[in-house]
C-alpha cells in the first residue's frame, strides 16, 4: 500500500513539474512577442505622433525639399481599398454561400475550399504580379483598377473562408423550420440564414479590409504611385503604403518625416478596424 502511495506521489509531483515547465515556457514565449510588439509599436508612436499635422491631412505629396503632405495618398488608398473590397466582398459571400449551403453533394466543393486555402496562403507579392501580367501589360500602363482587383484578390479567400465559417454556425433548426412554413431554399438562406450571420459576415468583411489596407507588394506592381491628385482609377494612383516604401527609402529627411506619419495612420487604421471586429464578434455572440 505504501508503495502504491508513494508511485501517485512521484506521479503528481512530476505532472505539477510538467504543469509549471510548460506554463513558464508559455509565459517567456508570450511576453517575449509581447515585447517586440511594445517595442515596434512604441517606436512608431514616438516618430509618427510629432509630424501628424494639418498639413498631413490636406497637402498633397511634395518633391523634395518642400512642405507637403499625403491628403492624395490618403484618398487614393482609400478609393482603392474601397473598390478591392467592393470587388471581392459579392464574390466571397456567394463563394461562401455554395460552401456552406449548396456544396453537400457537389464534387467541385472539395476543390474550391483547396483552391481557396491556397490563396490564403499565397504572398500578396504573387497576386500583385498576376494582376500585372493580365491587366497591366495588356493596357500598357499602371491603374488604379490594377490595385484594386489584386487587393480583391487577397481579401476573397479571407471573407470565403468567414462566411462558410459563420453559415455552419447557424443552426439547422431555423433551417428547418423556414422549410416547414414552405419558404424555399434561396429565401431561407436569404431571409433566415443571412440575418442570423450577419455579424459573423461583417467581420469577415472588416479582417480583409485590415487584411489589404497596409498592402505595399501588390500596389508597386499594379497601382503604382501618383504624387499628385488623381480622381481616376484608369491611371496611377497615389496610395500611402508605396508612399511610405518611397519615401522611407528615400534620402530626404522632409519624406522621411512623412513615411513616419503615413505608418502611423495606417497602424492606427488597422487598430480601430480590429476594434470593429471585437465588437462585431461579441454582438453576434
Amino acid at each position: 500500500m505504501s508503495t502504491l502511495k508513494n508511485i501517485n506521489a512521484d506521479l503528481y509531483r512530476r505532472r505539477r513539474l510538467t504543469n509549471y515547465a510548460i506554463l513558464t515556457a508559455s509565459l517567456l514565449t508570450t511576453l517575449f512577442g509581447l515585447f517586440w510588439l511594445v517595442w515596434l509599436l512604441a517606436t512608431l508612436f514616438l516618430h509618427g505622433f510629432k509630424y501628424l499635422n494639418l498639413a498631413v491631412f490636406t497637402q498633397p505629396t511634395p518633391p523634395p525639399g518642400e512642405s507637403g503632405g499625403l491628403a492624395n495618398a490618403i484618398v487614393g488608398s482609400a478609393l482603392i481599398t474601397f473598390m478591392g473590397v467592393a470587388l471581392g466582398a459579392p464574390i466571397g459571400v456567394l463563394a461562401g454561400t455554395f460552401l456552406s449551403e449548396y456544396s453537400s453533394r457537389s464534387k467541385i466543393a472539395p476543390a474550391i475550399r483547396f483552391v481557396n486555402d491556397v490563396l490564403l496562403s499565397a504572398p500578396s507579392i504573387i497576386m500583385g504580379v498576376f494582376i500585372y501580367e493580365i491587366v497591366v501589360v495588356p493596357t500598357g500602363h499602371f491603374s488604379g483598377w490594377a490595385g484594386a482587383l489584386a487587393l480583391a484578390l487577397i481579401a476573397l479567400p479571407i471573407i470565403v473562408r468567414t462566411t462558410e465559417d459563420m453559415l455552419k454556425l447557424v443552426p439547422n433548426t431555423m433551417r428547418e423550420a423556414a422549410c416547414a412554413l414552405g419558404a424555399p431554399r434561396w429565401k431561407v438562406t436569404v431571409a433566415i440564414v443571412y440575418r442570423a450571420a450577419r455579424a459573423g459576415i461583417m467581420t469577415g468583411i472588416l479582417l480583409a479590409i485590415a487584411r489589404i489596407s497596409g498592402e505595399t507588394a501588390p500596389l508597386l506592381f499594379t497601382a503604382l504611385n501618383n504624387q499628385f491628385w488623381s480622381g481616376s482609377l484608369n491611371q496611377p494612383v497615389a496610395n500611402l503604403p508605396v508612399v511610405i516604401f518611397q519615401f522611407a527609402m528615400s534620402p530626404y529627411e522632409d519624406w522621411q518625416n512623412l513615411a513616419w506619419a503615413g505608418a502611423l495612420l495606417i497602424t492606427i487604421s488597422v487598430l480601430f478596424l480590429n476594434i470593429i471586429v471585437r465588437t462585431f464578434l461579441r454582438s453576434g455572440r
